[in-house]
């Protein structure tokens, strides 16, 4: 078989197998917030999120230990917090019915909010540790340390949001005749088989990569955040189809703030010194692209557009796609 078919047939199998794990792990996420009397935000933010995140977890430990690629790391949990806000675009097509942002929960603010603190920190850390600016204790970045407690305080923000906002409690349901103990093995089973297949998406980027002669930063921001960011796009979609928008969104916002965890364990895994000084400053313009598009998202969560092209998407989805297209190509032009 040719070198060029088989890392995509590979990519082919991987997305096969994510599409029916995904759809069984929103399915049980869905039962595991009626039967827990969580919001399928909450769910979204923390369950979902968490374990579609994985794979980018795996992916910048094994760049930054194993093949000592800090673009990858960086590439793919940037790339892979663009490539979730673009997943809004699709969910906004889909979203016939009615506008999705006259659908879903405000709190989602919150946590975009958050994004965007978390991100745009990380871009300006990218530039100033260009200018030797970067504090460290041994090999870890003195940035590292802010990052978790952000992303701390994020969880715990939305954890107290949800409790006060939370509308008079209702019995909790037995979903589908479901107990508790089976909707969580069900639920665990199916995010194993998520992680484990997603865990196996970078190193078919890799193959793909070099067969396409790509650049590291190009293929870390676009090709590897794009694989390891399929199960936020099947469990996305899966979600919307039964109904649970809020747990759509919250799996993609809660995977943005992840994924910048991600990187500040990178840092702590990668020896060489203070990771962000090892990398391209071309991550800059993901991370700033990615800011950008979760300012326009809070703004349309805020003023609720209605107003859509042909009956598909609105000024807001296409705003997205610009800024992504455009970063992208950016990239491309000056990533090493």
């Amino acid at each position: 078989m040719s070198p060029l078919v088989l890392p995509w047939l590979e990519l082919g199998i991987c997305g096969a197998v994510i599409a029916v794990a995904g759809s069984v792990l929103v399915r049980y996420g869905d039962a595991l917030a009626r039967l827990t009397g969580l919001s399928r935000s909450w769910v979204g933010l923390v369950l979902l999120a968490t374990a579609t995140s994985l794979p980018e977890l795996f992916t910048g430990v094994s760049a930054v230990t194993l093949v000592g690629a800090p673009n990858i790391a960086v590439g793919d949990a940037l790339g892979s917090c663009v490539f979730n806000l673009l997943l809004l675009v699709l969910l906004d097509e889909l979203s016939r019915s009615a506008p999705m942002y006259r659908r879903i929960d405000q709190g989602h603010v919150l946590t975009a909010g958050f994004g965007v603190i978390m991100i745009g920190a990380v871009g300006a850390l990218v530039l100033l540790s260009r200018e030797q600016l970067d504090l460290q204790f041994l090999h870890i970045s003195g940035y590292t340390p802010l990052i978790v407690v952000i992303y701390l305080v994020a969880m715990r923000a939305a954890f107290d949001y949800e409790r006060r906002n939370r509308s008079s409690a209702a019995p909790l349901e037995t979903a589908e005749g479901l107990t508790l103990r089976t909707a969580m093995l069900r639920y665990l089973t199916a995010a194993v088989f998520v992680v484990a297949v997603g865990g196996w998406l970078p190193f078919i980027g890799q193959d793909i990569a070099a067969a396409m002669g790509w650049k590291p930063t190009f293929v870390g921001t676009l090709l590897i955040a794009g694989a390891t960011s399929l199960p936020e796009l099947v469990v996305s979609v899966s979600a919307l189809r039964i109904g649970a928008v809020d747990m759509a969104i919250g799996n993609l916002l809660g995977s943005n703030l992840f994924d910048i965890l991600i990187i500040a364990i990178d840092d702590i895994a990668y020896t060489k010194g203070p990771l962000l000084s090892s990398i391209a400053p071309a991550h800059a313009i993901t991370a700033f692209a990615a800011v950008i598009m979760s300012g326009i998202f809070i703004v349309a969560m805020l003023f609720k557009p209605e107003t859509r092209l042909r009956g598909t998407v609105g000024w807001v989805s296409l705003s997205m796609l610009v800024v992504y297209l455009f970063s992208s190509y950016a990239v491309y032009l000056h990533g090493l």
